[in-house]
């Protein structure tokens, strides 16, 4: 993905001027102030103000969602509202963007007015700045949040109206979008092609050693911690055109979402790369885990599970063998559309460190029945190549990089 980013063009600032039309004013009057071309987008639903020049009306955002702004009021639905002129804004921002003329974004609000800017920007690529100063900036704001580089300064008060805590909030935020629109980036550093992997503390030293063969052939990479959060932004990454081919080695957080652990990615990670047709090189990494809180948040009918305690906050779980069938089958049922572009890497010796030979969680019987539910599934066109040593042996890495080049190589010959 190559974003495009302006160095003439527009500082589009996104509010509802129906309600915040005083606060908006003072954000205008702070960027106008150092002779910035602004565009004053207004995405208030009941009417607009006279306090300063609005360049785009409500109307034409909910007409890029396909609906009159009467339409949308009549149907007296708040939310829905808020998501057609998400959409409408998407459609608006992602067309300036396209003529070059984007040079970054600001917005302020609370709960609404911070979830329609949040899912406005998703169109937009990483580098490009974007601000809100919002009520939420203090909560858990990840889900609409997703991957964008977006910051969050906290209003502390309400955005209600002008007073000695919100005005230098106003004026630092439109400092700093100011400031980050002069920053100059080299795009030159940024050519080699590049690789997602995914990591735990459990597989480091594979990443690690693989993270170093790929860079010794000219790669960058990318680790992706499999927390949940990791995962997800690995598989909007994907999405978005970032990568040129990806190492999910390690899959963990399947586990927790078929057994009820606490890092889930959510049902469709490992979908990404098999939905890009990109090179993917596939492992069991910490497939015999499944991560937990504090030993007493565990569920009950878990007791009498074999348990490893990572840390004071983190318990891990060894997966049992029916689990491990079934992750298995879902590995293969997910890549098996992916075909020739994709190749699994088995480690027979453990899935993790402390899954090796030696580990509180070695079970090869069990790690066993992972493999032959990948296999009883798989599509026969997909290799799977069986290493002896553990995920973190050196050997490991070595193979794993080495199909990834040989995917690549076929990628390369049939493009």
């Amino acid at each position: 993905m190559e974003a495009t980013f302006a160095k003439k063009g527009f500082l589009v600032v996104i509010g509802c001027f129906d309600t915040k039309g005083e606060i908006y004013g003072e954000l205008y009057r702070s960027l106008t102030a150092s002779a910035a071309s602004i565009q004053m987008v207004n995405v208030g639903i009941s009417e607009s103000t006279g306090t300063f020049p609005v360049d785009v009306e409500s109307e034409e955002i909910a007409g890029l969602a396909g609906y009159t702004l009467s339409a949308l009021k009549s149907r007296k639905d708040r939310s829905f509202a808020l998501e057609q002129l998400a959409a409408g804004c998407q459609i608006w921002l992602k067309g300036l963007l396209e003529q070059g003329l984007l040079r970054g974004v600001i917005g302020m609000g609370g709960g609404g007015g911070t979830f329609l800017f949040l899912k406005a920007i998703q169109v937009l690529p990483l580098g490009l700045p974007k601000l809100c100063i919002s009520t939420l900036a203090t909560k858990d704001v990840s889900h609409s949040v997703g991957v964008k580089d977006v910051v969050l300064i906290p209003s502390v008060v309400d955005v209600a109206g002008i007073n000695r805590i919100i005005l230098p909030i106003i004026h630092q935020a439109a400092a700093a979008l100011l400031a980050m629109v002069e920053v100059e980036w080299d795009r030159v550093a940024y050519t080699k092609p590049l690789v997602a992997i995914s990591m735990f503390g459990n597989t480091t030293d594979c990443v690690n050693a693989c993270t170093r063969l790929l860079e010794a052939r000219g790669f960058e990479v990318m680790a992706f911690h499999a927390n949940g959060v990791g995962g997800r932004n690995m598989e909007a990454l994907i999405r978005e055109g970032v990568f040129d081919a990806v190492m999910d080695l390690t899959t963990t957080e399947l586990a927790d979402e078929f057994c009820g652990g606490i890092l889930s990615a959510g049902a469709d990670r490992m979908k990404a790369a098999v939905q890009q047709g990109l090179p993917m090189v596939v492992a069991p990494g910490c497939l015999d885990m499944v991560n937990f809180g504090r030993p007493e948040t565990v569920p009950s009918q878990f007791q009498g599970r074999l348990f490893y305690h990572w840390a004071p906050d983190v318990t891990l779980m060894r997966t049992n063998k029916a689990e491990n069938q079934r992750l298995g089958r879902h590995i293969a049922e997910t890549i098996n559309p992916l075909a020739a572009q994709v190749a699994v890497v088995w480690p027979k010796g453990g899935f993790s460190q402390v899954g090796s030979p030696g580990g509180l969680f070695f079970d090869s019987e069990a790690d066993q029945f992972c493999l032959e539910g990948l296999m009883a599934a798989l599509d026969p066109g997909i290799s799977v190549t069986q290493v002896p040593g553990s995920i973190n042996d050196p050997a490991f890495a070595q193979v794993a990089v080495d199909r990834l080049m040989d995917l690549l190589n076929r990628h390369r010959s049939i493009g």
